[in-house]
Formats: C-alpha cells, structure tokens, sequence
C-alpha cells in the first residue's frame, strides 16, 4: 500500500487532490481446486468491507454476527406500533459524508449509482442562545471554506478570528498521520481549542460538528482524533461537510442487499450466531468456536467492537502475542448514548429540517425529522398526519436513569420545536448502547493496527490504527479493506483500490506556516 496514483472520478468524490492507495500487486483471484478460507467475526461496516473484499476474489468466507441482523451500529430491528403499524427501529441517525470513498465504494457493489442515497440540503446547527449556523452556503474548498464560513457565521466572526492564537492553531494547516497523533494525542480535545483561543460562543460547532461525533466529552477525547476530524471534513477536503442519507431503514437500503450480494459471492454468512473462542490451530490456522460448533478457517479477521473484542481476546489465550493482548485489554469504550425515536399524532412544521445538530439544550445533541428523508417514515407520516422525531443524547453518565434521560429528552425537544408540546406520542422506542470506542488522551499507541504478529490474523473496525486520515464509518470500511488486502497478499492476489481525503495540507503555503507550530 505505498504507491499512489490520480483518483479514479468514477470512485473518488468532487477533490482533485484526493489520494489513491494501490495494493501490491498480484493475480485477480485465488487460484486451485481449494481455495482459503476466513472467518471474519462480525458483521458491521468493518465485516462487511472485508467480507467484501474477500469473497470477490475466491476466498472461503464465514461471516459470523452475534446480532440476528447486519450493519453493527447502523443495524436496524423490526418492530410493531402500538397503532399496529410494522417498522424499523435502528440505533439512530448516520450521516454519510462525501469524504466516504471507501464505504460508498463498498455501498456500489449493490447500488452503483448510489440511489438509495439522498442528500440533504444542509448540515443546520442551533445553539440554546438563539445562534443559528448553516454549512448550506460555505463554499466546500480549503481555504476559501473556512473563510466563507467566518464570512457567513453568526458564532464565528471575523473578529474572533483575530484574537486566536495563530500559533497555537497552525497544527490545524497541515495534518498528517500519524504524526498528529505524535503531536497533539497527549492533549484534550477541550485544552487545544482553549490553547487556540477558539471562541466561547463558537465552541458547541467544533464539539458538536466533530467532538461529539466519537460520543465523548472533549475533555476525554485526544486532541489528535478532533484536528484529524478538522482536516478530513474542513480544511483538507474539498467535499464539504454536507452529506447524504439513506432513503429507508438500513437494512432495507443497505445491509439485505449487500448480504445478498455476499451470497452470490459464495461467502456464508451467519447471523445470530456468537463466536466464543478463536485458537490458533497446530497446522497455522484457526479453529472458531461458536455457542454451536467449532469449524476451522486459514485466516481470520476480527472486525468486532471494543467490548467484543477485548471479551474475545480474553476467552481466546492463546491469541497473537501477550503485548498485543494486553494492549486490546486496555481498550475502552465511550460514555453510553441515547436515541429516542417518536412516532407523533401531528406533524411538526414544514420548515423543520430533515437534521439539526444542537447545543445548549441539556443532553440533547441533534434532532432528525425522518419523514423529511426516510421513505418508511414517510409513508407512516403521510397514513396518519403525523411525524417520526428522534433525539440524540451522547456522552451521558455512567449512572444516568433511563427514564429520566429520555423525559429530558422529549423537554428538550419541546423547546427546540415547540409545536411539539402540542403531540401525542402514539409510539416511542429507546436504544440505550455503550459500544463506540474511546479515543482518550494517550490512548493511540494502544490501539491496535490491522495486521498482528500472526500473518493470518488481522483486525478492522473504526477503534484500529490505519496511519490514514480516516474516521468513523470510513475508517470502519477502510480498514475492512485493509485487513482483506493483508490476507490477500499472502496469497499473491490484489486487494482493493482504496481513496481518501489528502493525506496533508492543501497548499504550500499553509503547509509552511505549519513547521512554525
């Protein structure tokens, strides 16, 4: 993965300057009567990606999910209305930015044109004083984005942007990987922007829009993982920080045809079925036990969450090598979150967006109106003259009372739609999850990095070192395809093509102004 090449702008978004990753070089597919098997264990982005990856080159693929669906944290369950009306409640609002190359890629293999995505129109955020922000109008390329937001923001004016500290925010110009990990991991998300002089009143912009995101308080979150977040969506790419939406519930849109697609590829795909051990085998394999059977497999790709996998590690004792071990045991996962979803009697007003990022409303952090954009909600809304509503609380305590938080919740919502006080809620549903990883301050050097001391071993998932400016569900599904392309290259076959955002700053210019930081 070293040697790079122009985008292909079939696959790549609008940037120029994006980066494409080749894989080392090698046959189309697996050759012989017996090709090599995988086990990748679970079945989120990451599992999927490198599932993906996988069974279209001829290897033997077991995909095992604990859950009885797909997509991880993006999964998605059936449930039935106390009005007697079946839907899908998921584990919340995703917004799938344009900076996504690796997943959208992985989303065109069941959707080449990408139509089950639908844009919105704009990323609005609302502050409980009464400040509003758009990223509708702010011009998507660095640096005319960021000084046609401060020309455009009521928050962050041209005035705070004279009293910040330029030296202190010239990280923010030219960012690497890993080397603002180097630089900036033993710092706070809370203490830079302090350090930067970064305005009171424009704060909740960078927590909500990029702290937030890893559902951790700033003063928890390195630094390292927020200024990546500020050059993967800002000021490194030219894609702007709108985004696009799935037009039905997840499953529907985008996991059920991507396990059927998996099945025309010969991969086995097993849901409800949980692995409890993974050993080494005497021949250098693998044997995986699950709570049914046990079965051998060449290789293995652990694509689990934090909790999952560091379990996994636990039971499996024989697994890699004691440093790798202990450092999966030092993992953690973030503050738990909440997502109410509303079924409403009546609908709320016509100008409401489809999403809005919040602060300054208690422990709320965004509100989504999903008729706006998801067609089962819709089709609901429009039978009963109603809305679908749901609130984002991240970051809660430890401790926090489950129907105290979602009665906040819903008072929250009163105040930033106060049509809403006027509805009946004739459903309501609640996922309460601690499963998103924790980037803390110093934690980068735990985490682990796609391949281990076992060449037949590799881990992927949005927790794992990619040394790429990835994040998020892009990092999930980029490492997805890191981990195919490790197993594939011990095969002598080529992987998968990968992009992402520039890999630096934009310009020489800013890139100079960076040594002085």
């Amino acid at each position: 993965m070293t040697r790079t090449r122009r985008p292909d702008p079939a696959r790549r978004g609008r940037d120029r300057r994006a980066r494409t990753l080749l894989p080392a070089p090698g046959a189309p597919r697996v050759d012989g009567d017996r090709p090599p098997t995988a086990a990748v264990v679970g079945g989120g982005i990451a599992g999927l990606a490198a599932a993906t990856g996988l069974a279209e080159r001829g290897v033997r693929v077991t995909l095992y999910e604990r859950e009885p669906t797909l997509g991880g944290r993006l999964s998605g369950r059936p449930t039935v209305l106390a009005d007697g009306s079946p839907v899908t409640m998921s584990r919340g609002f995703h917004a799938f930015f344009r900076q996504y190359y690796n997943l959208r890629g992985l989303l065109r293999r069941t959707d080449p044109g990408l139509d089950r995505l639908r844009a919105l129109p704009d990323y609005p955020l609302r502050h409980g004083s009464g400040l509003d922000d758009s990223f509708r109008h702010v011009p998507r390329t660095p640096p005319w984005s960021a000084l046609g937001f401060v020309a455009l923001s009521p928050t962050f004016t041209a005035r705070d942007l004279l009293r910040m500290n330029p030296v202190a925010a010239l990280p923010l110009l030219d960012v690497r990987v890993p080397e603002v990990y180097e630089r900036l991991d033993d710092v706070s998300a809370h203490d830079f922007l302090h350090a930067i002089r970064f305005p009171q009143a424009a704060h909740h912009l960078a927590f909500e829009v990029f702290s937030r995101s890893f559902f951790a308080d700033p003063r928890r979150l390195s630094a390292a993982e927020m200024v990546l977040m500020f050059h993967i969506y800002f000021l490194g790419s030219a894609e702007g920080l709108l985004f696009d939406v799935p037009d039905e519930p997840f499953p529907t849109a985008l996991w059920n045809p991507l396990a059927d697609y998996l099945d025309g590829h010969g991969a086995d795909v097993r849901t409800g079925v949980r692995v409890e051990t993974v050993e080494p085998a005497a021949d250098g394999g693998f044997v995986v036990a699950t709570d049914t059977a046990e079965r051998r497999h060449d290789t293995v790709v652990l694509a689990l969450d934090t909790e999952g996998l560091g379990s996994l590690v636990a039971r499996s004792p024989r697994l890699a090598d004691p440093a790798w071990r202990e450092r999966i045991s030092r993992l953690r996962t973030a503050p738990p979150f909440l997502v109410s979803r509303l079924w409403l009697d009546r609908p709320v007003a016509a100008d409401r967006p489809g999403f809005l990022g919040t602060s300054g409303y208690g422990t709320l952090d965004n509100v989504s109106v999903l008729e706006r954009w998801e067609g089962e909600a819709a089709r609901w809304a429009a039978r009963t003259a109603g809305s679908v509503v749901e609130l984002h609380a991240y970051a809660l305590p430890e401790d926090a009372v489950h129907d105290v938080e979602q009665k906040r919740l819903r008072e929250q919502l009163h105040r930033v739609y106060p049509e809403t006080r006027a509805a009946t809620v004739v459903d309501e549903r609640h996922e309460w999850r601690a499963d998103c990883p924790l980037f803390p301050v110093g934690g980068y050097r735990d985490r682990p990095t796609v391949r281990t001391s076992h060449p037949g071993l590799v881990v992927a998932g949005d927790l794992v070192r990619t040394e790429l400016p990835v994040a998020l569900m892009e990092r999930a599904a980029t490492s997805g395809f890191l981990a195919a392309n490790a197993l594939l290259e011990r095969w002598g076959v080529r992987g998968q093509t990968l992009w992402t955002v520039p890999d630096r700053g934009r310009t020489p210019a800013l890139r100079g102004l960076a040594r002085f930081g």
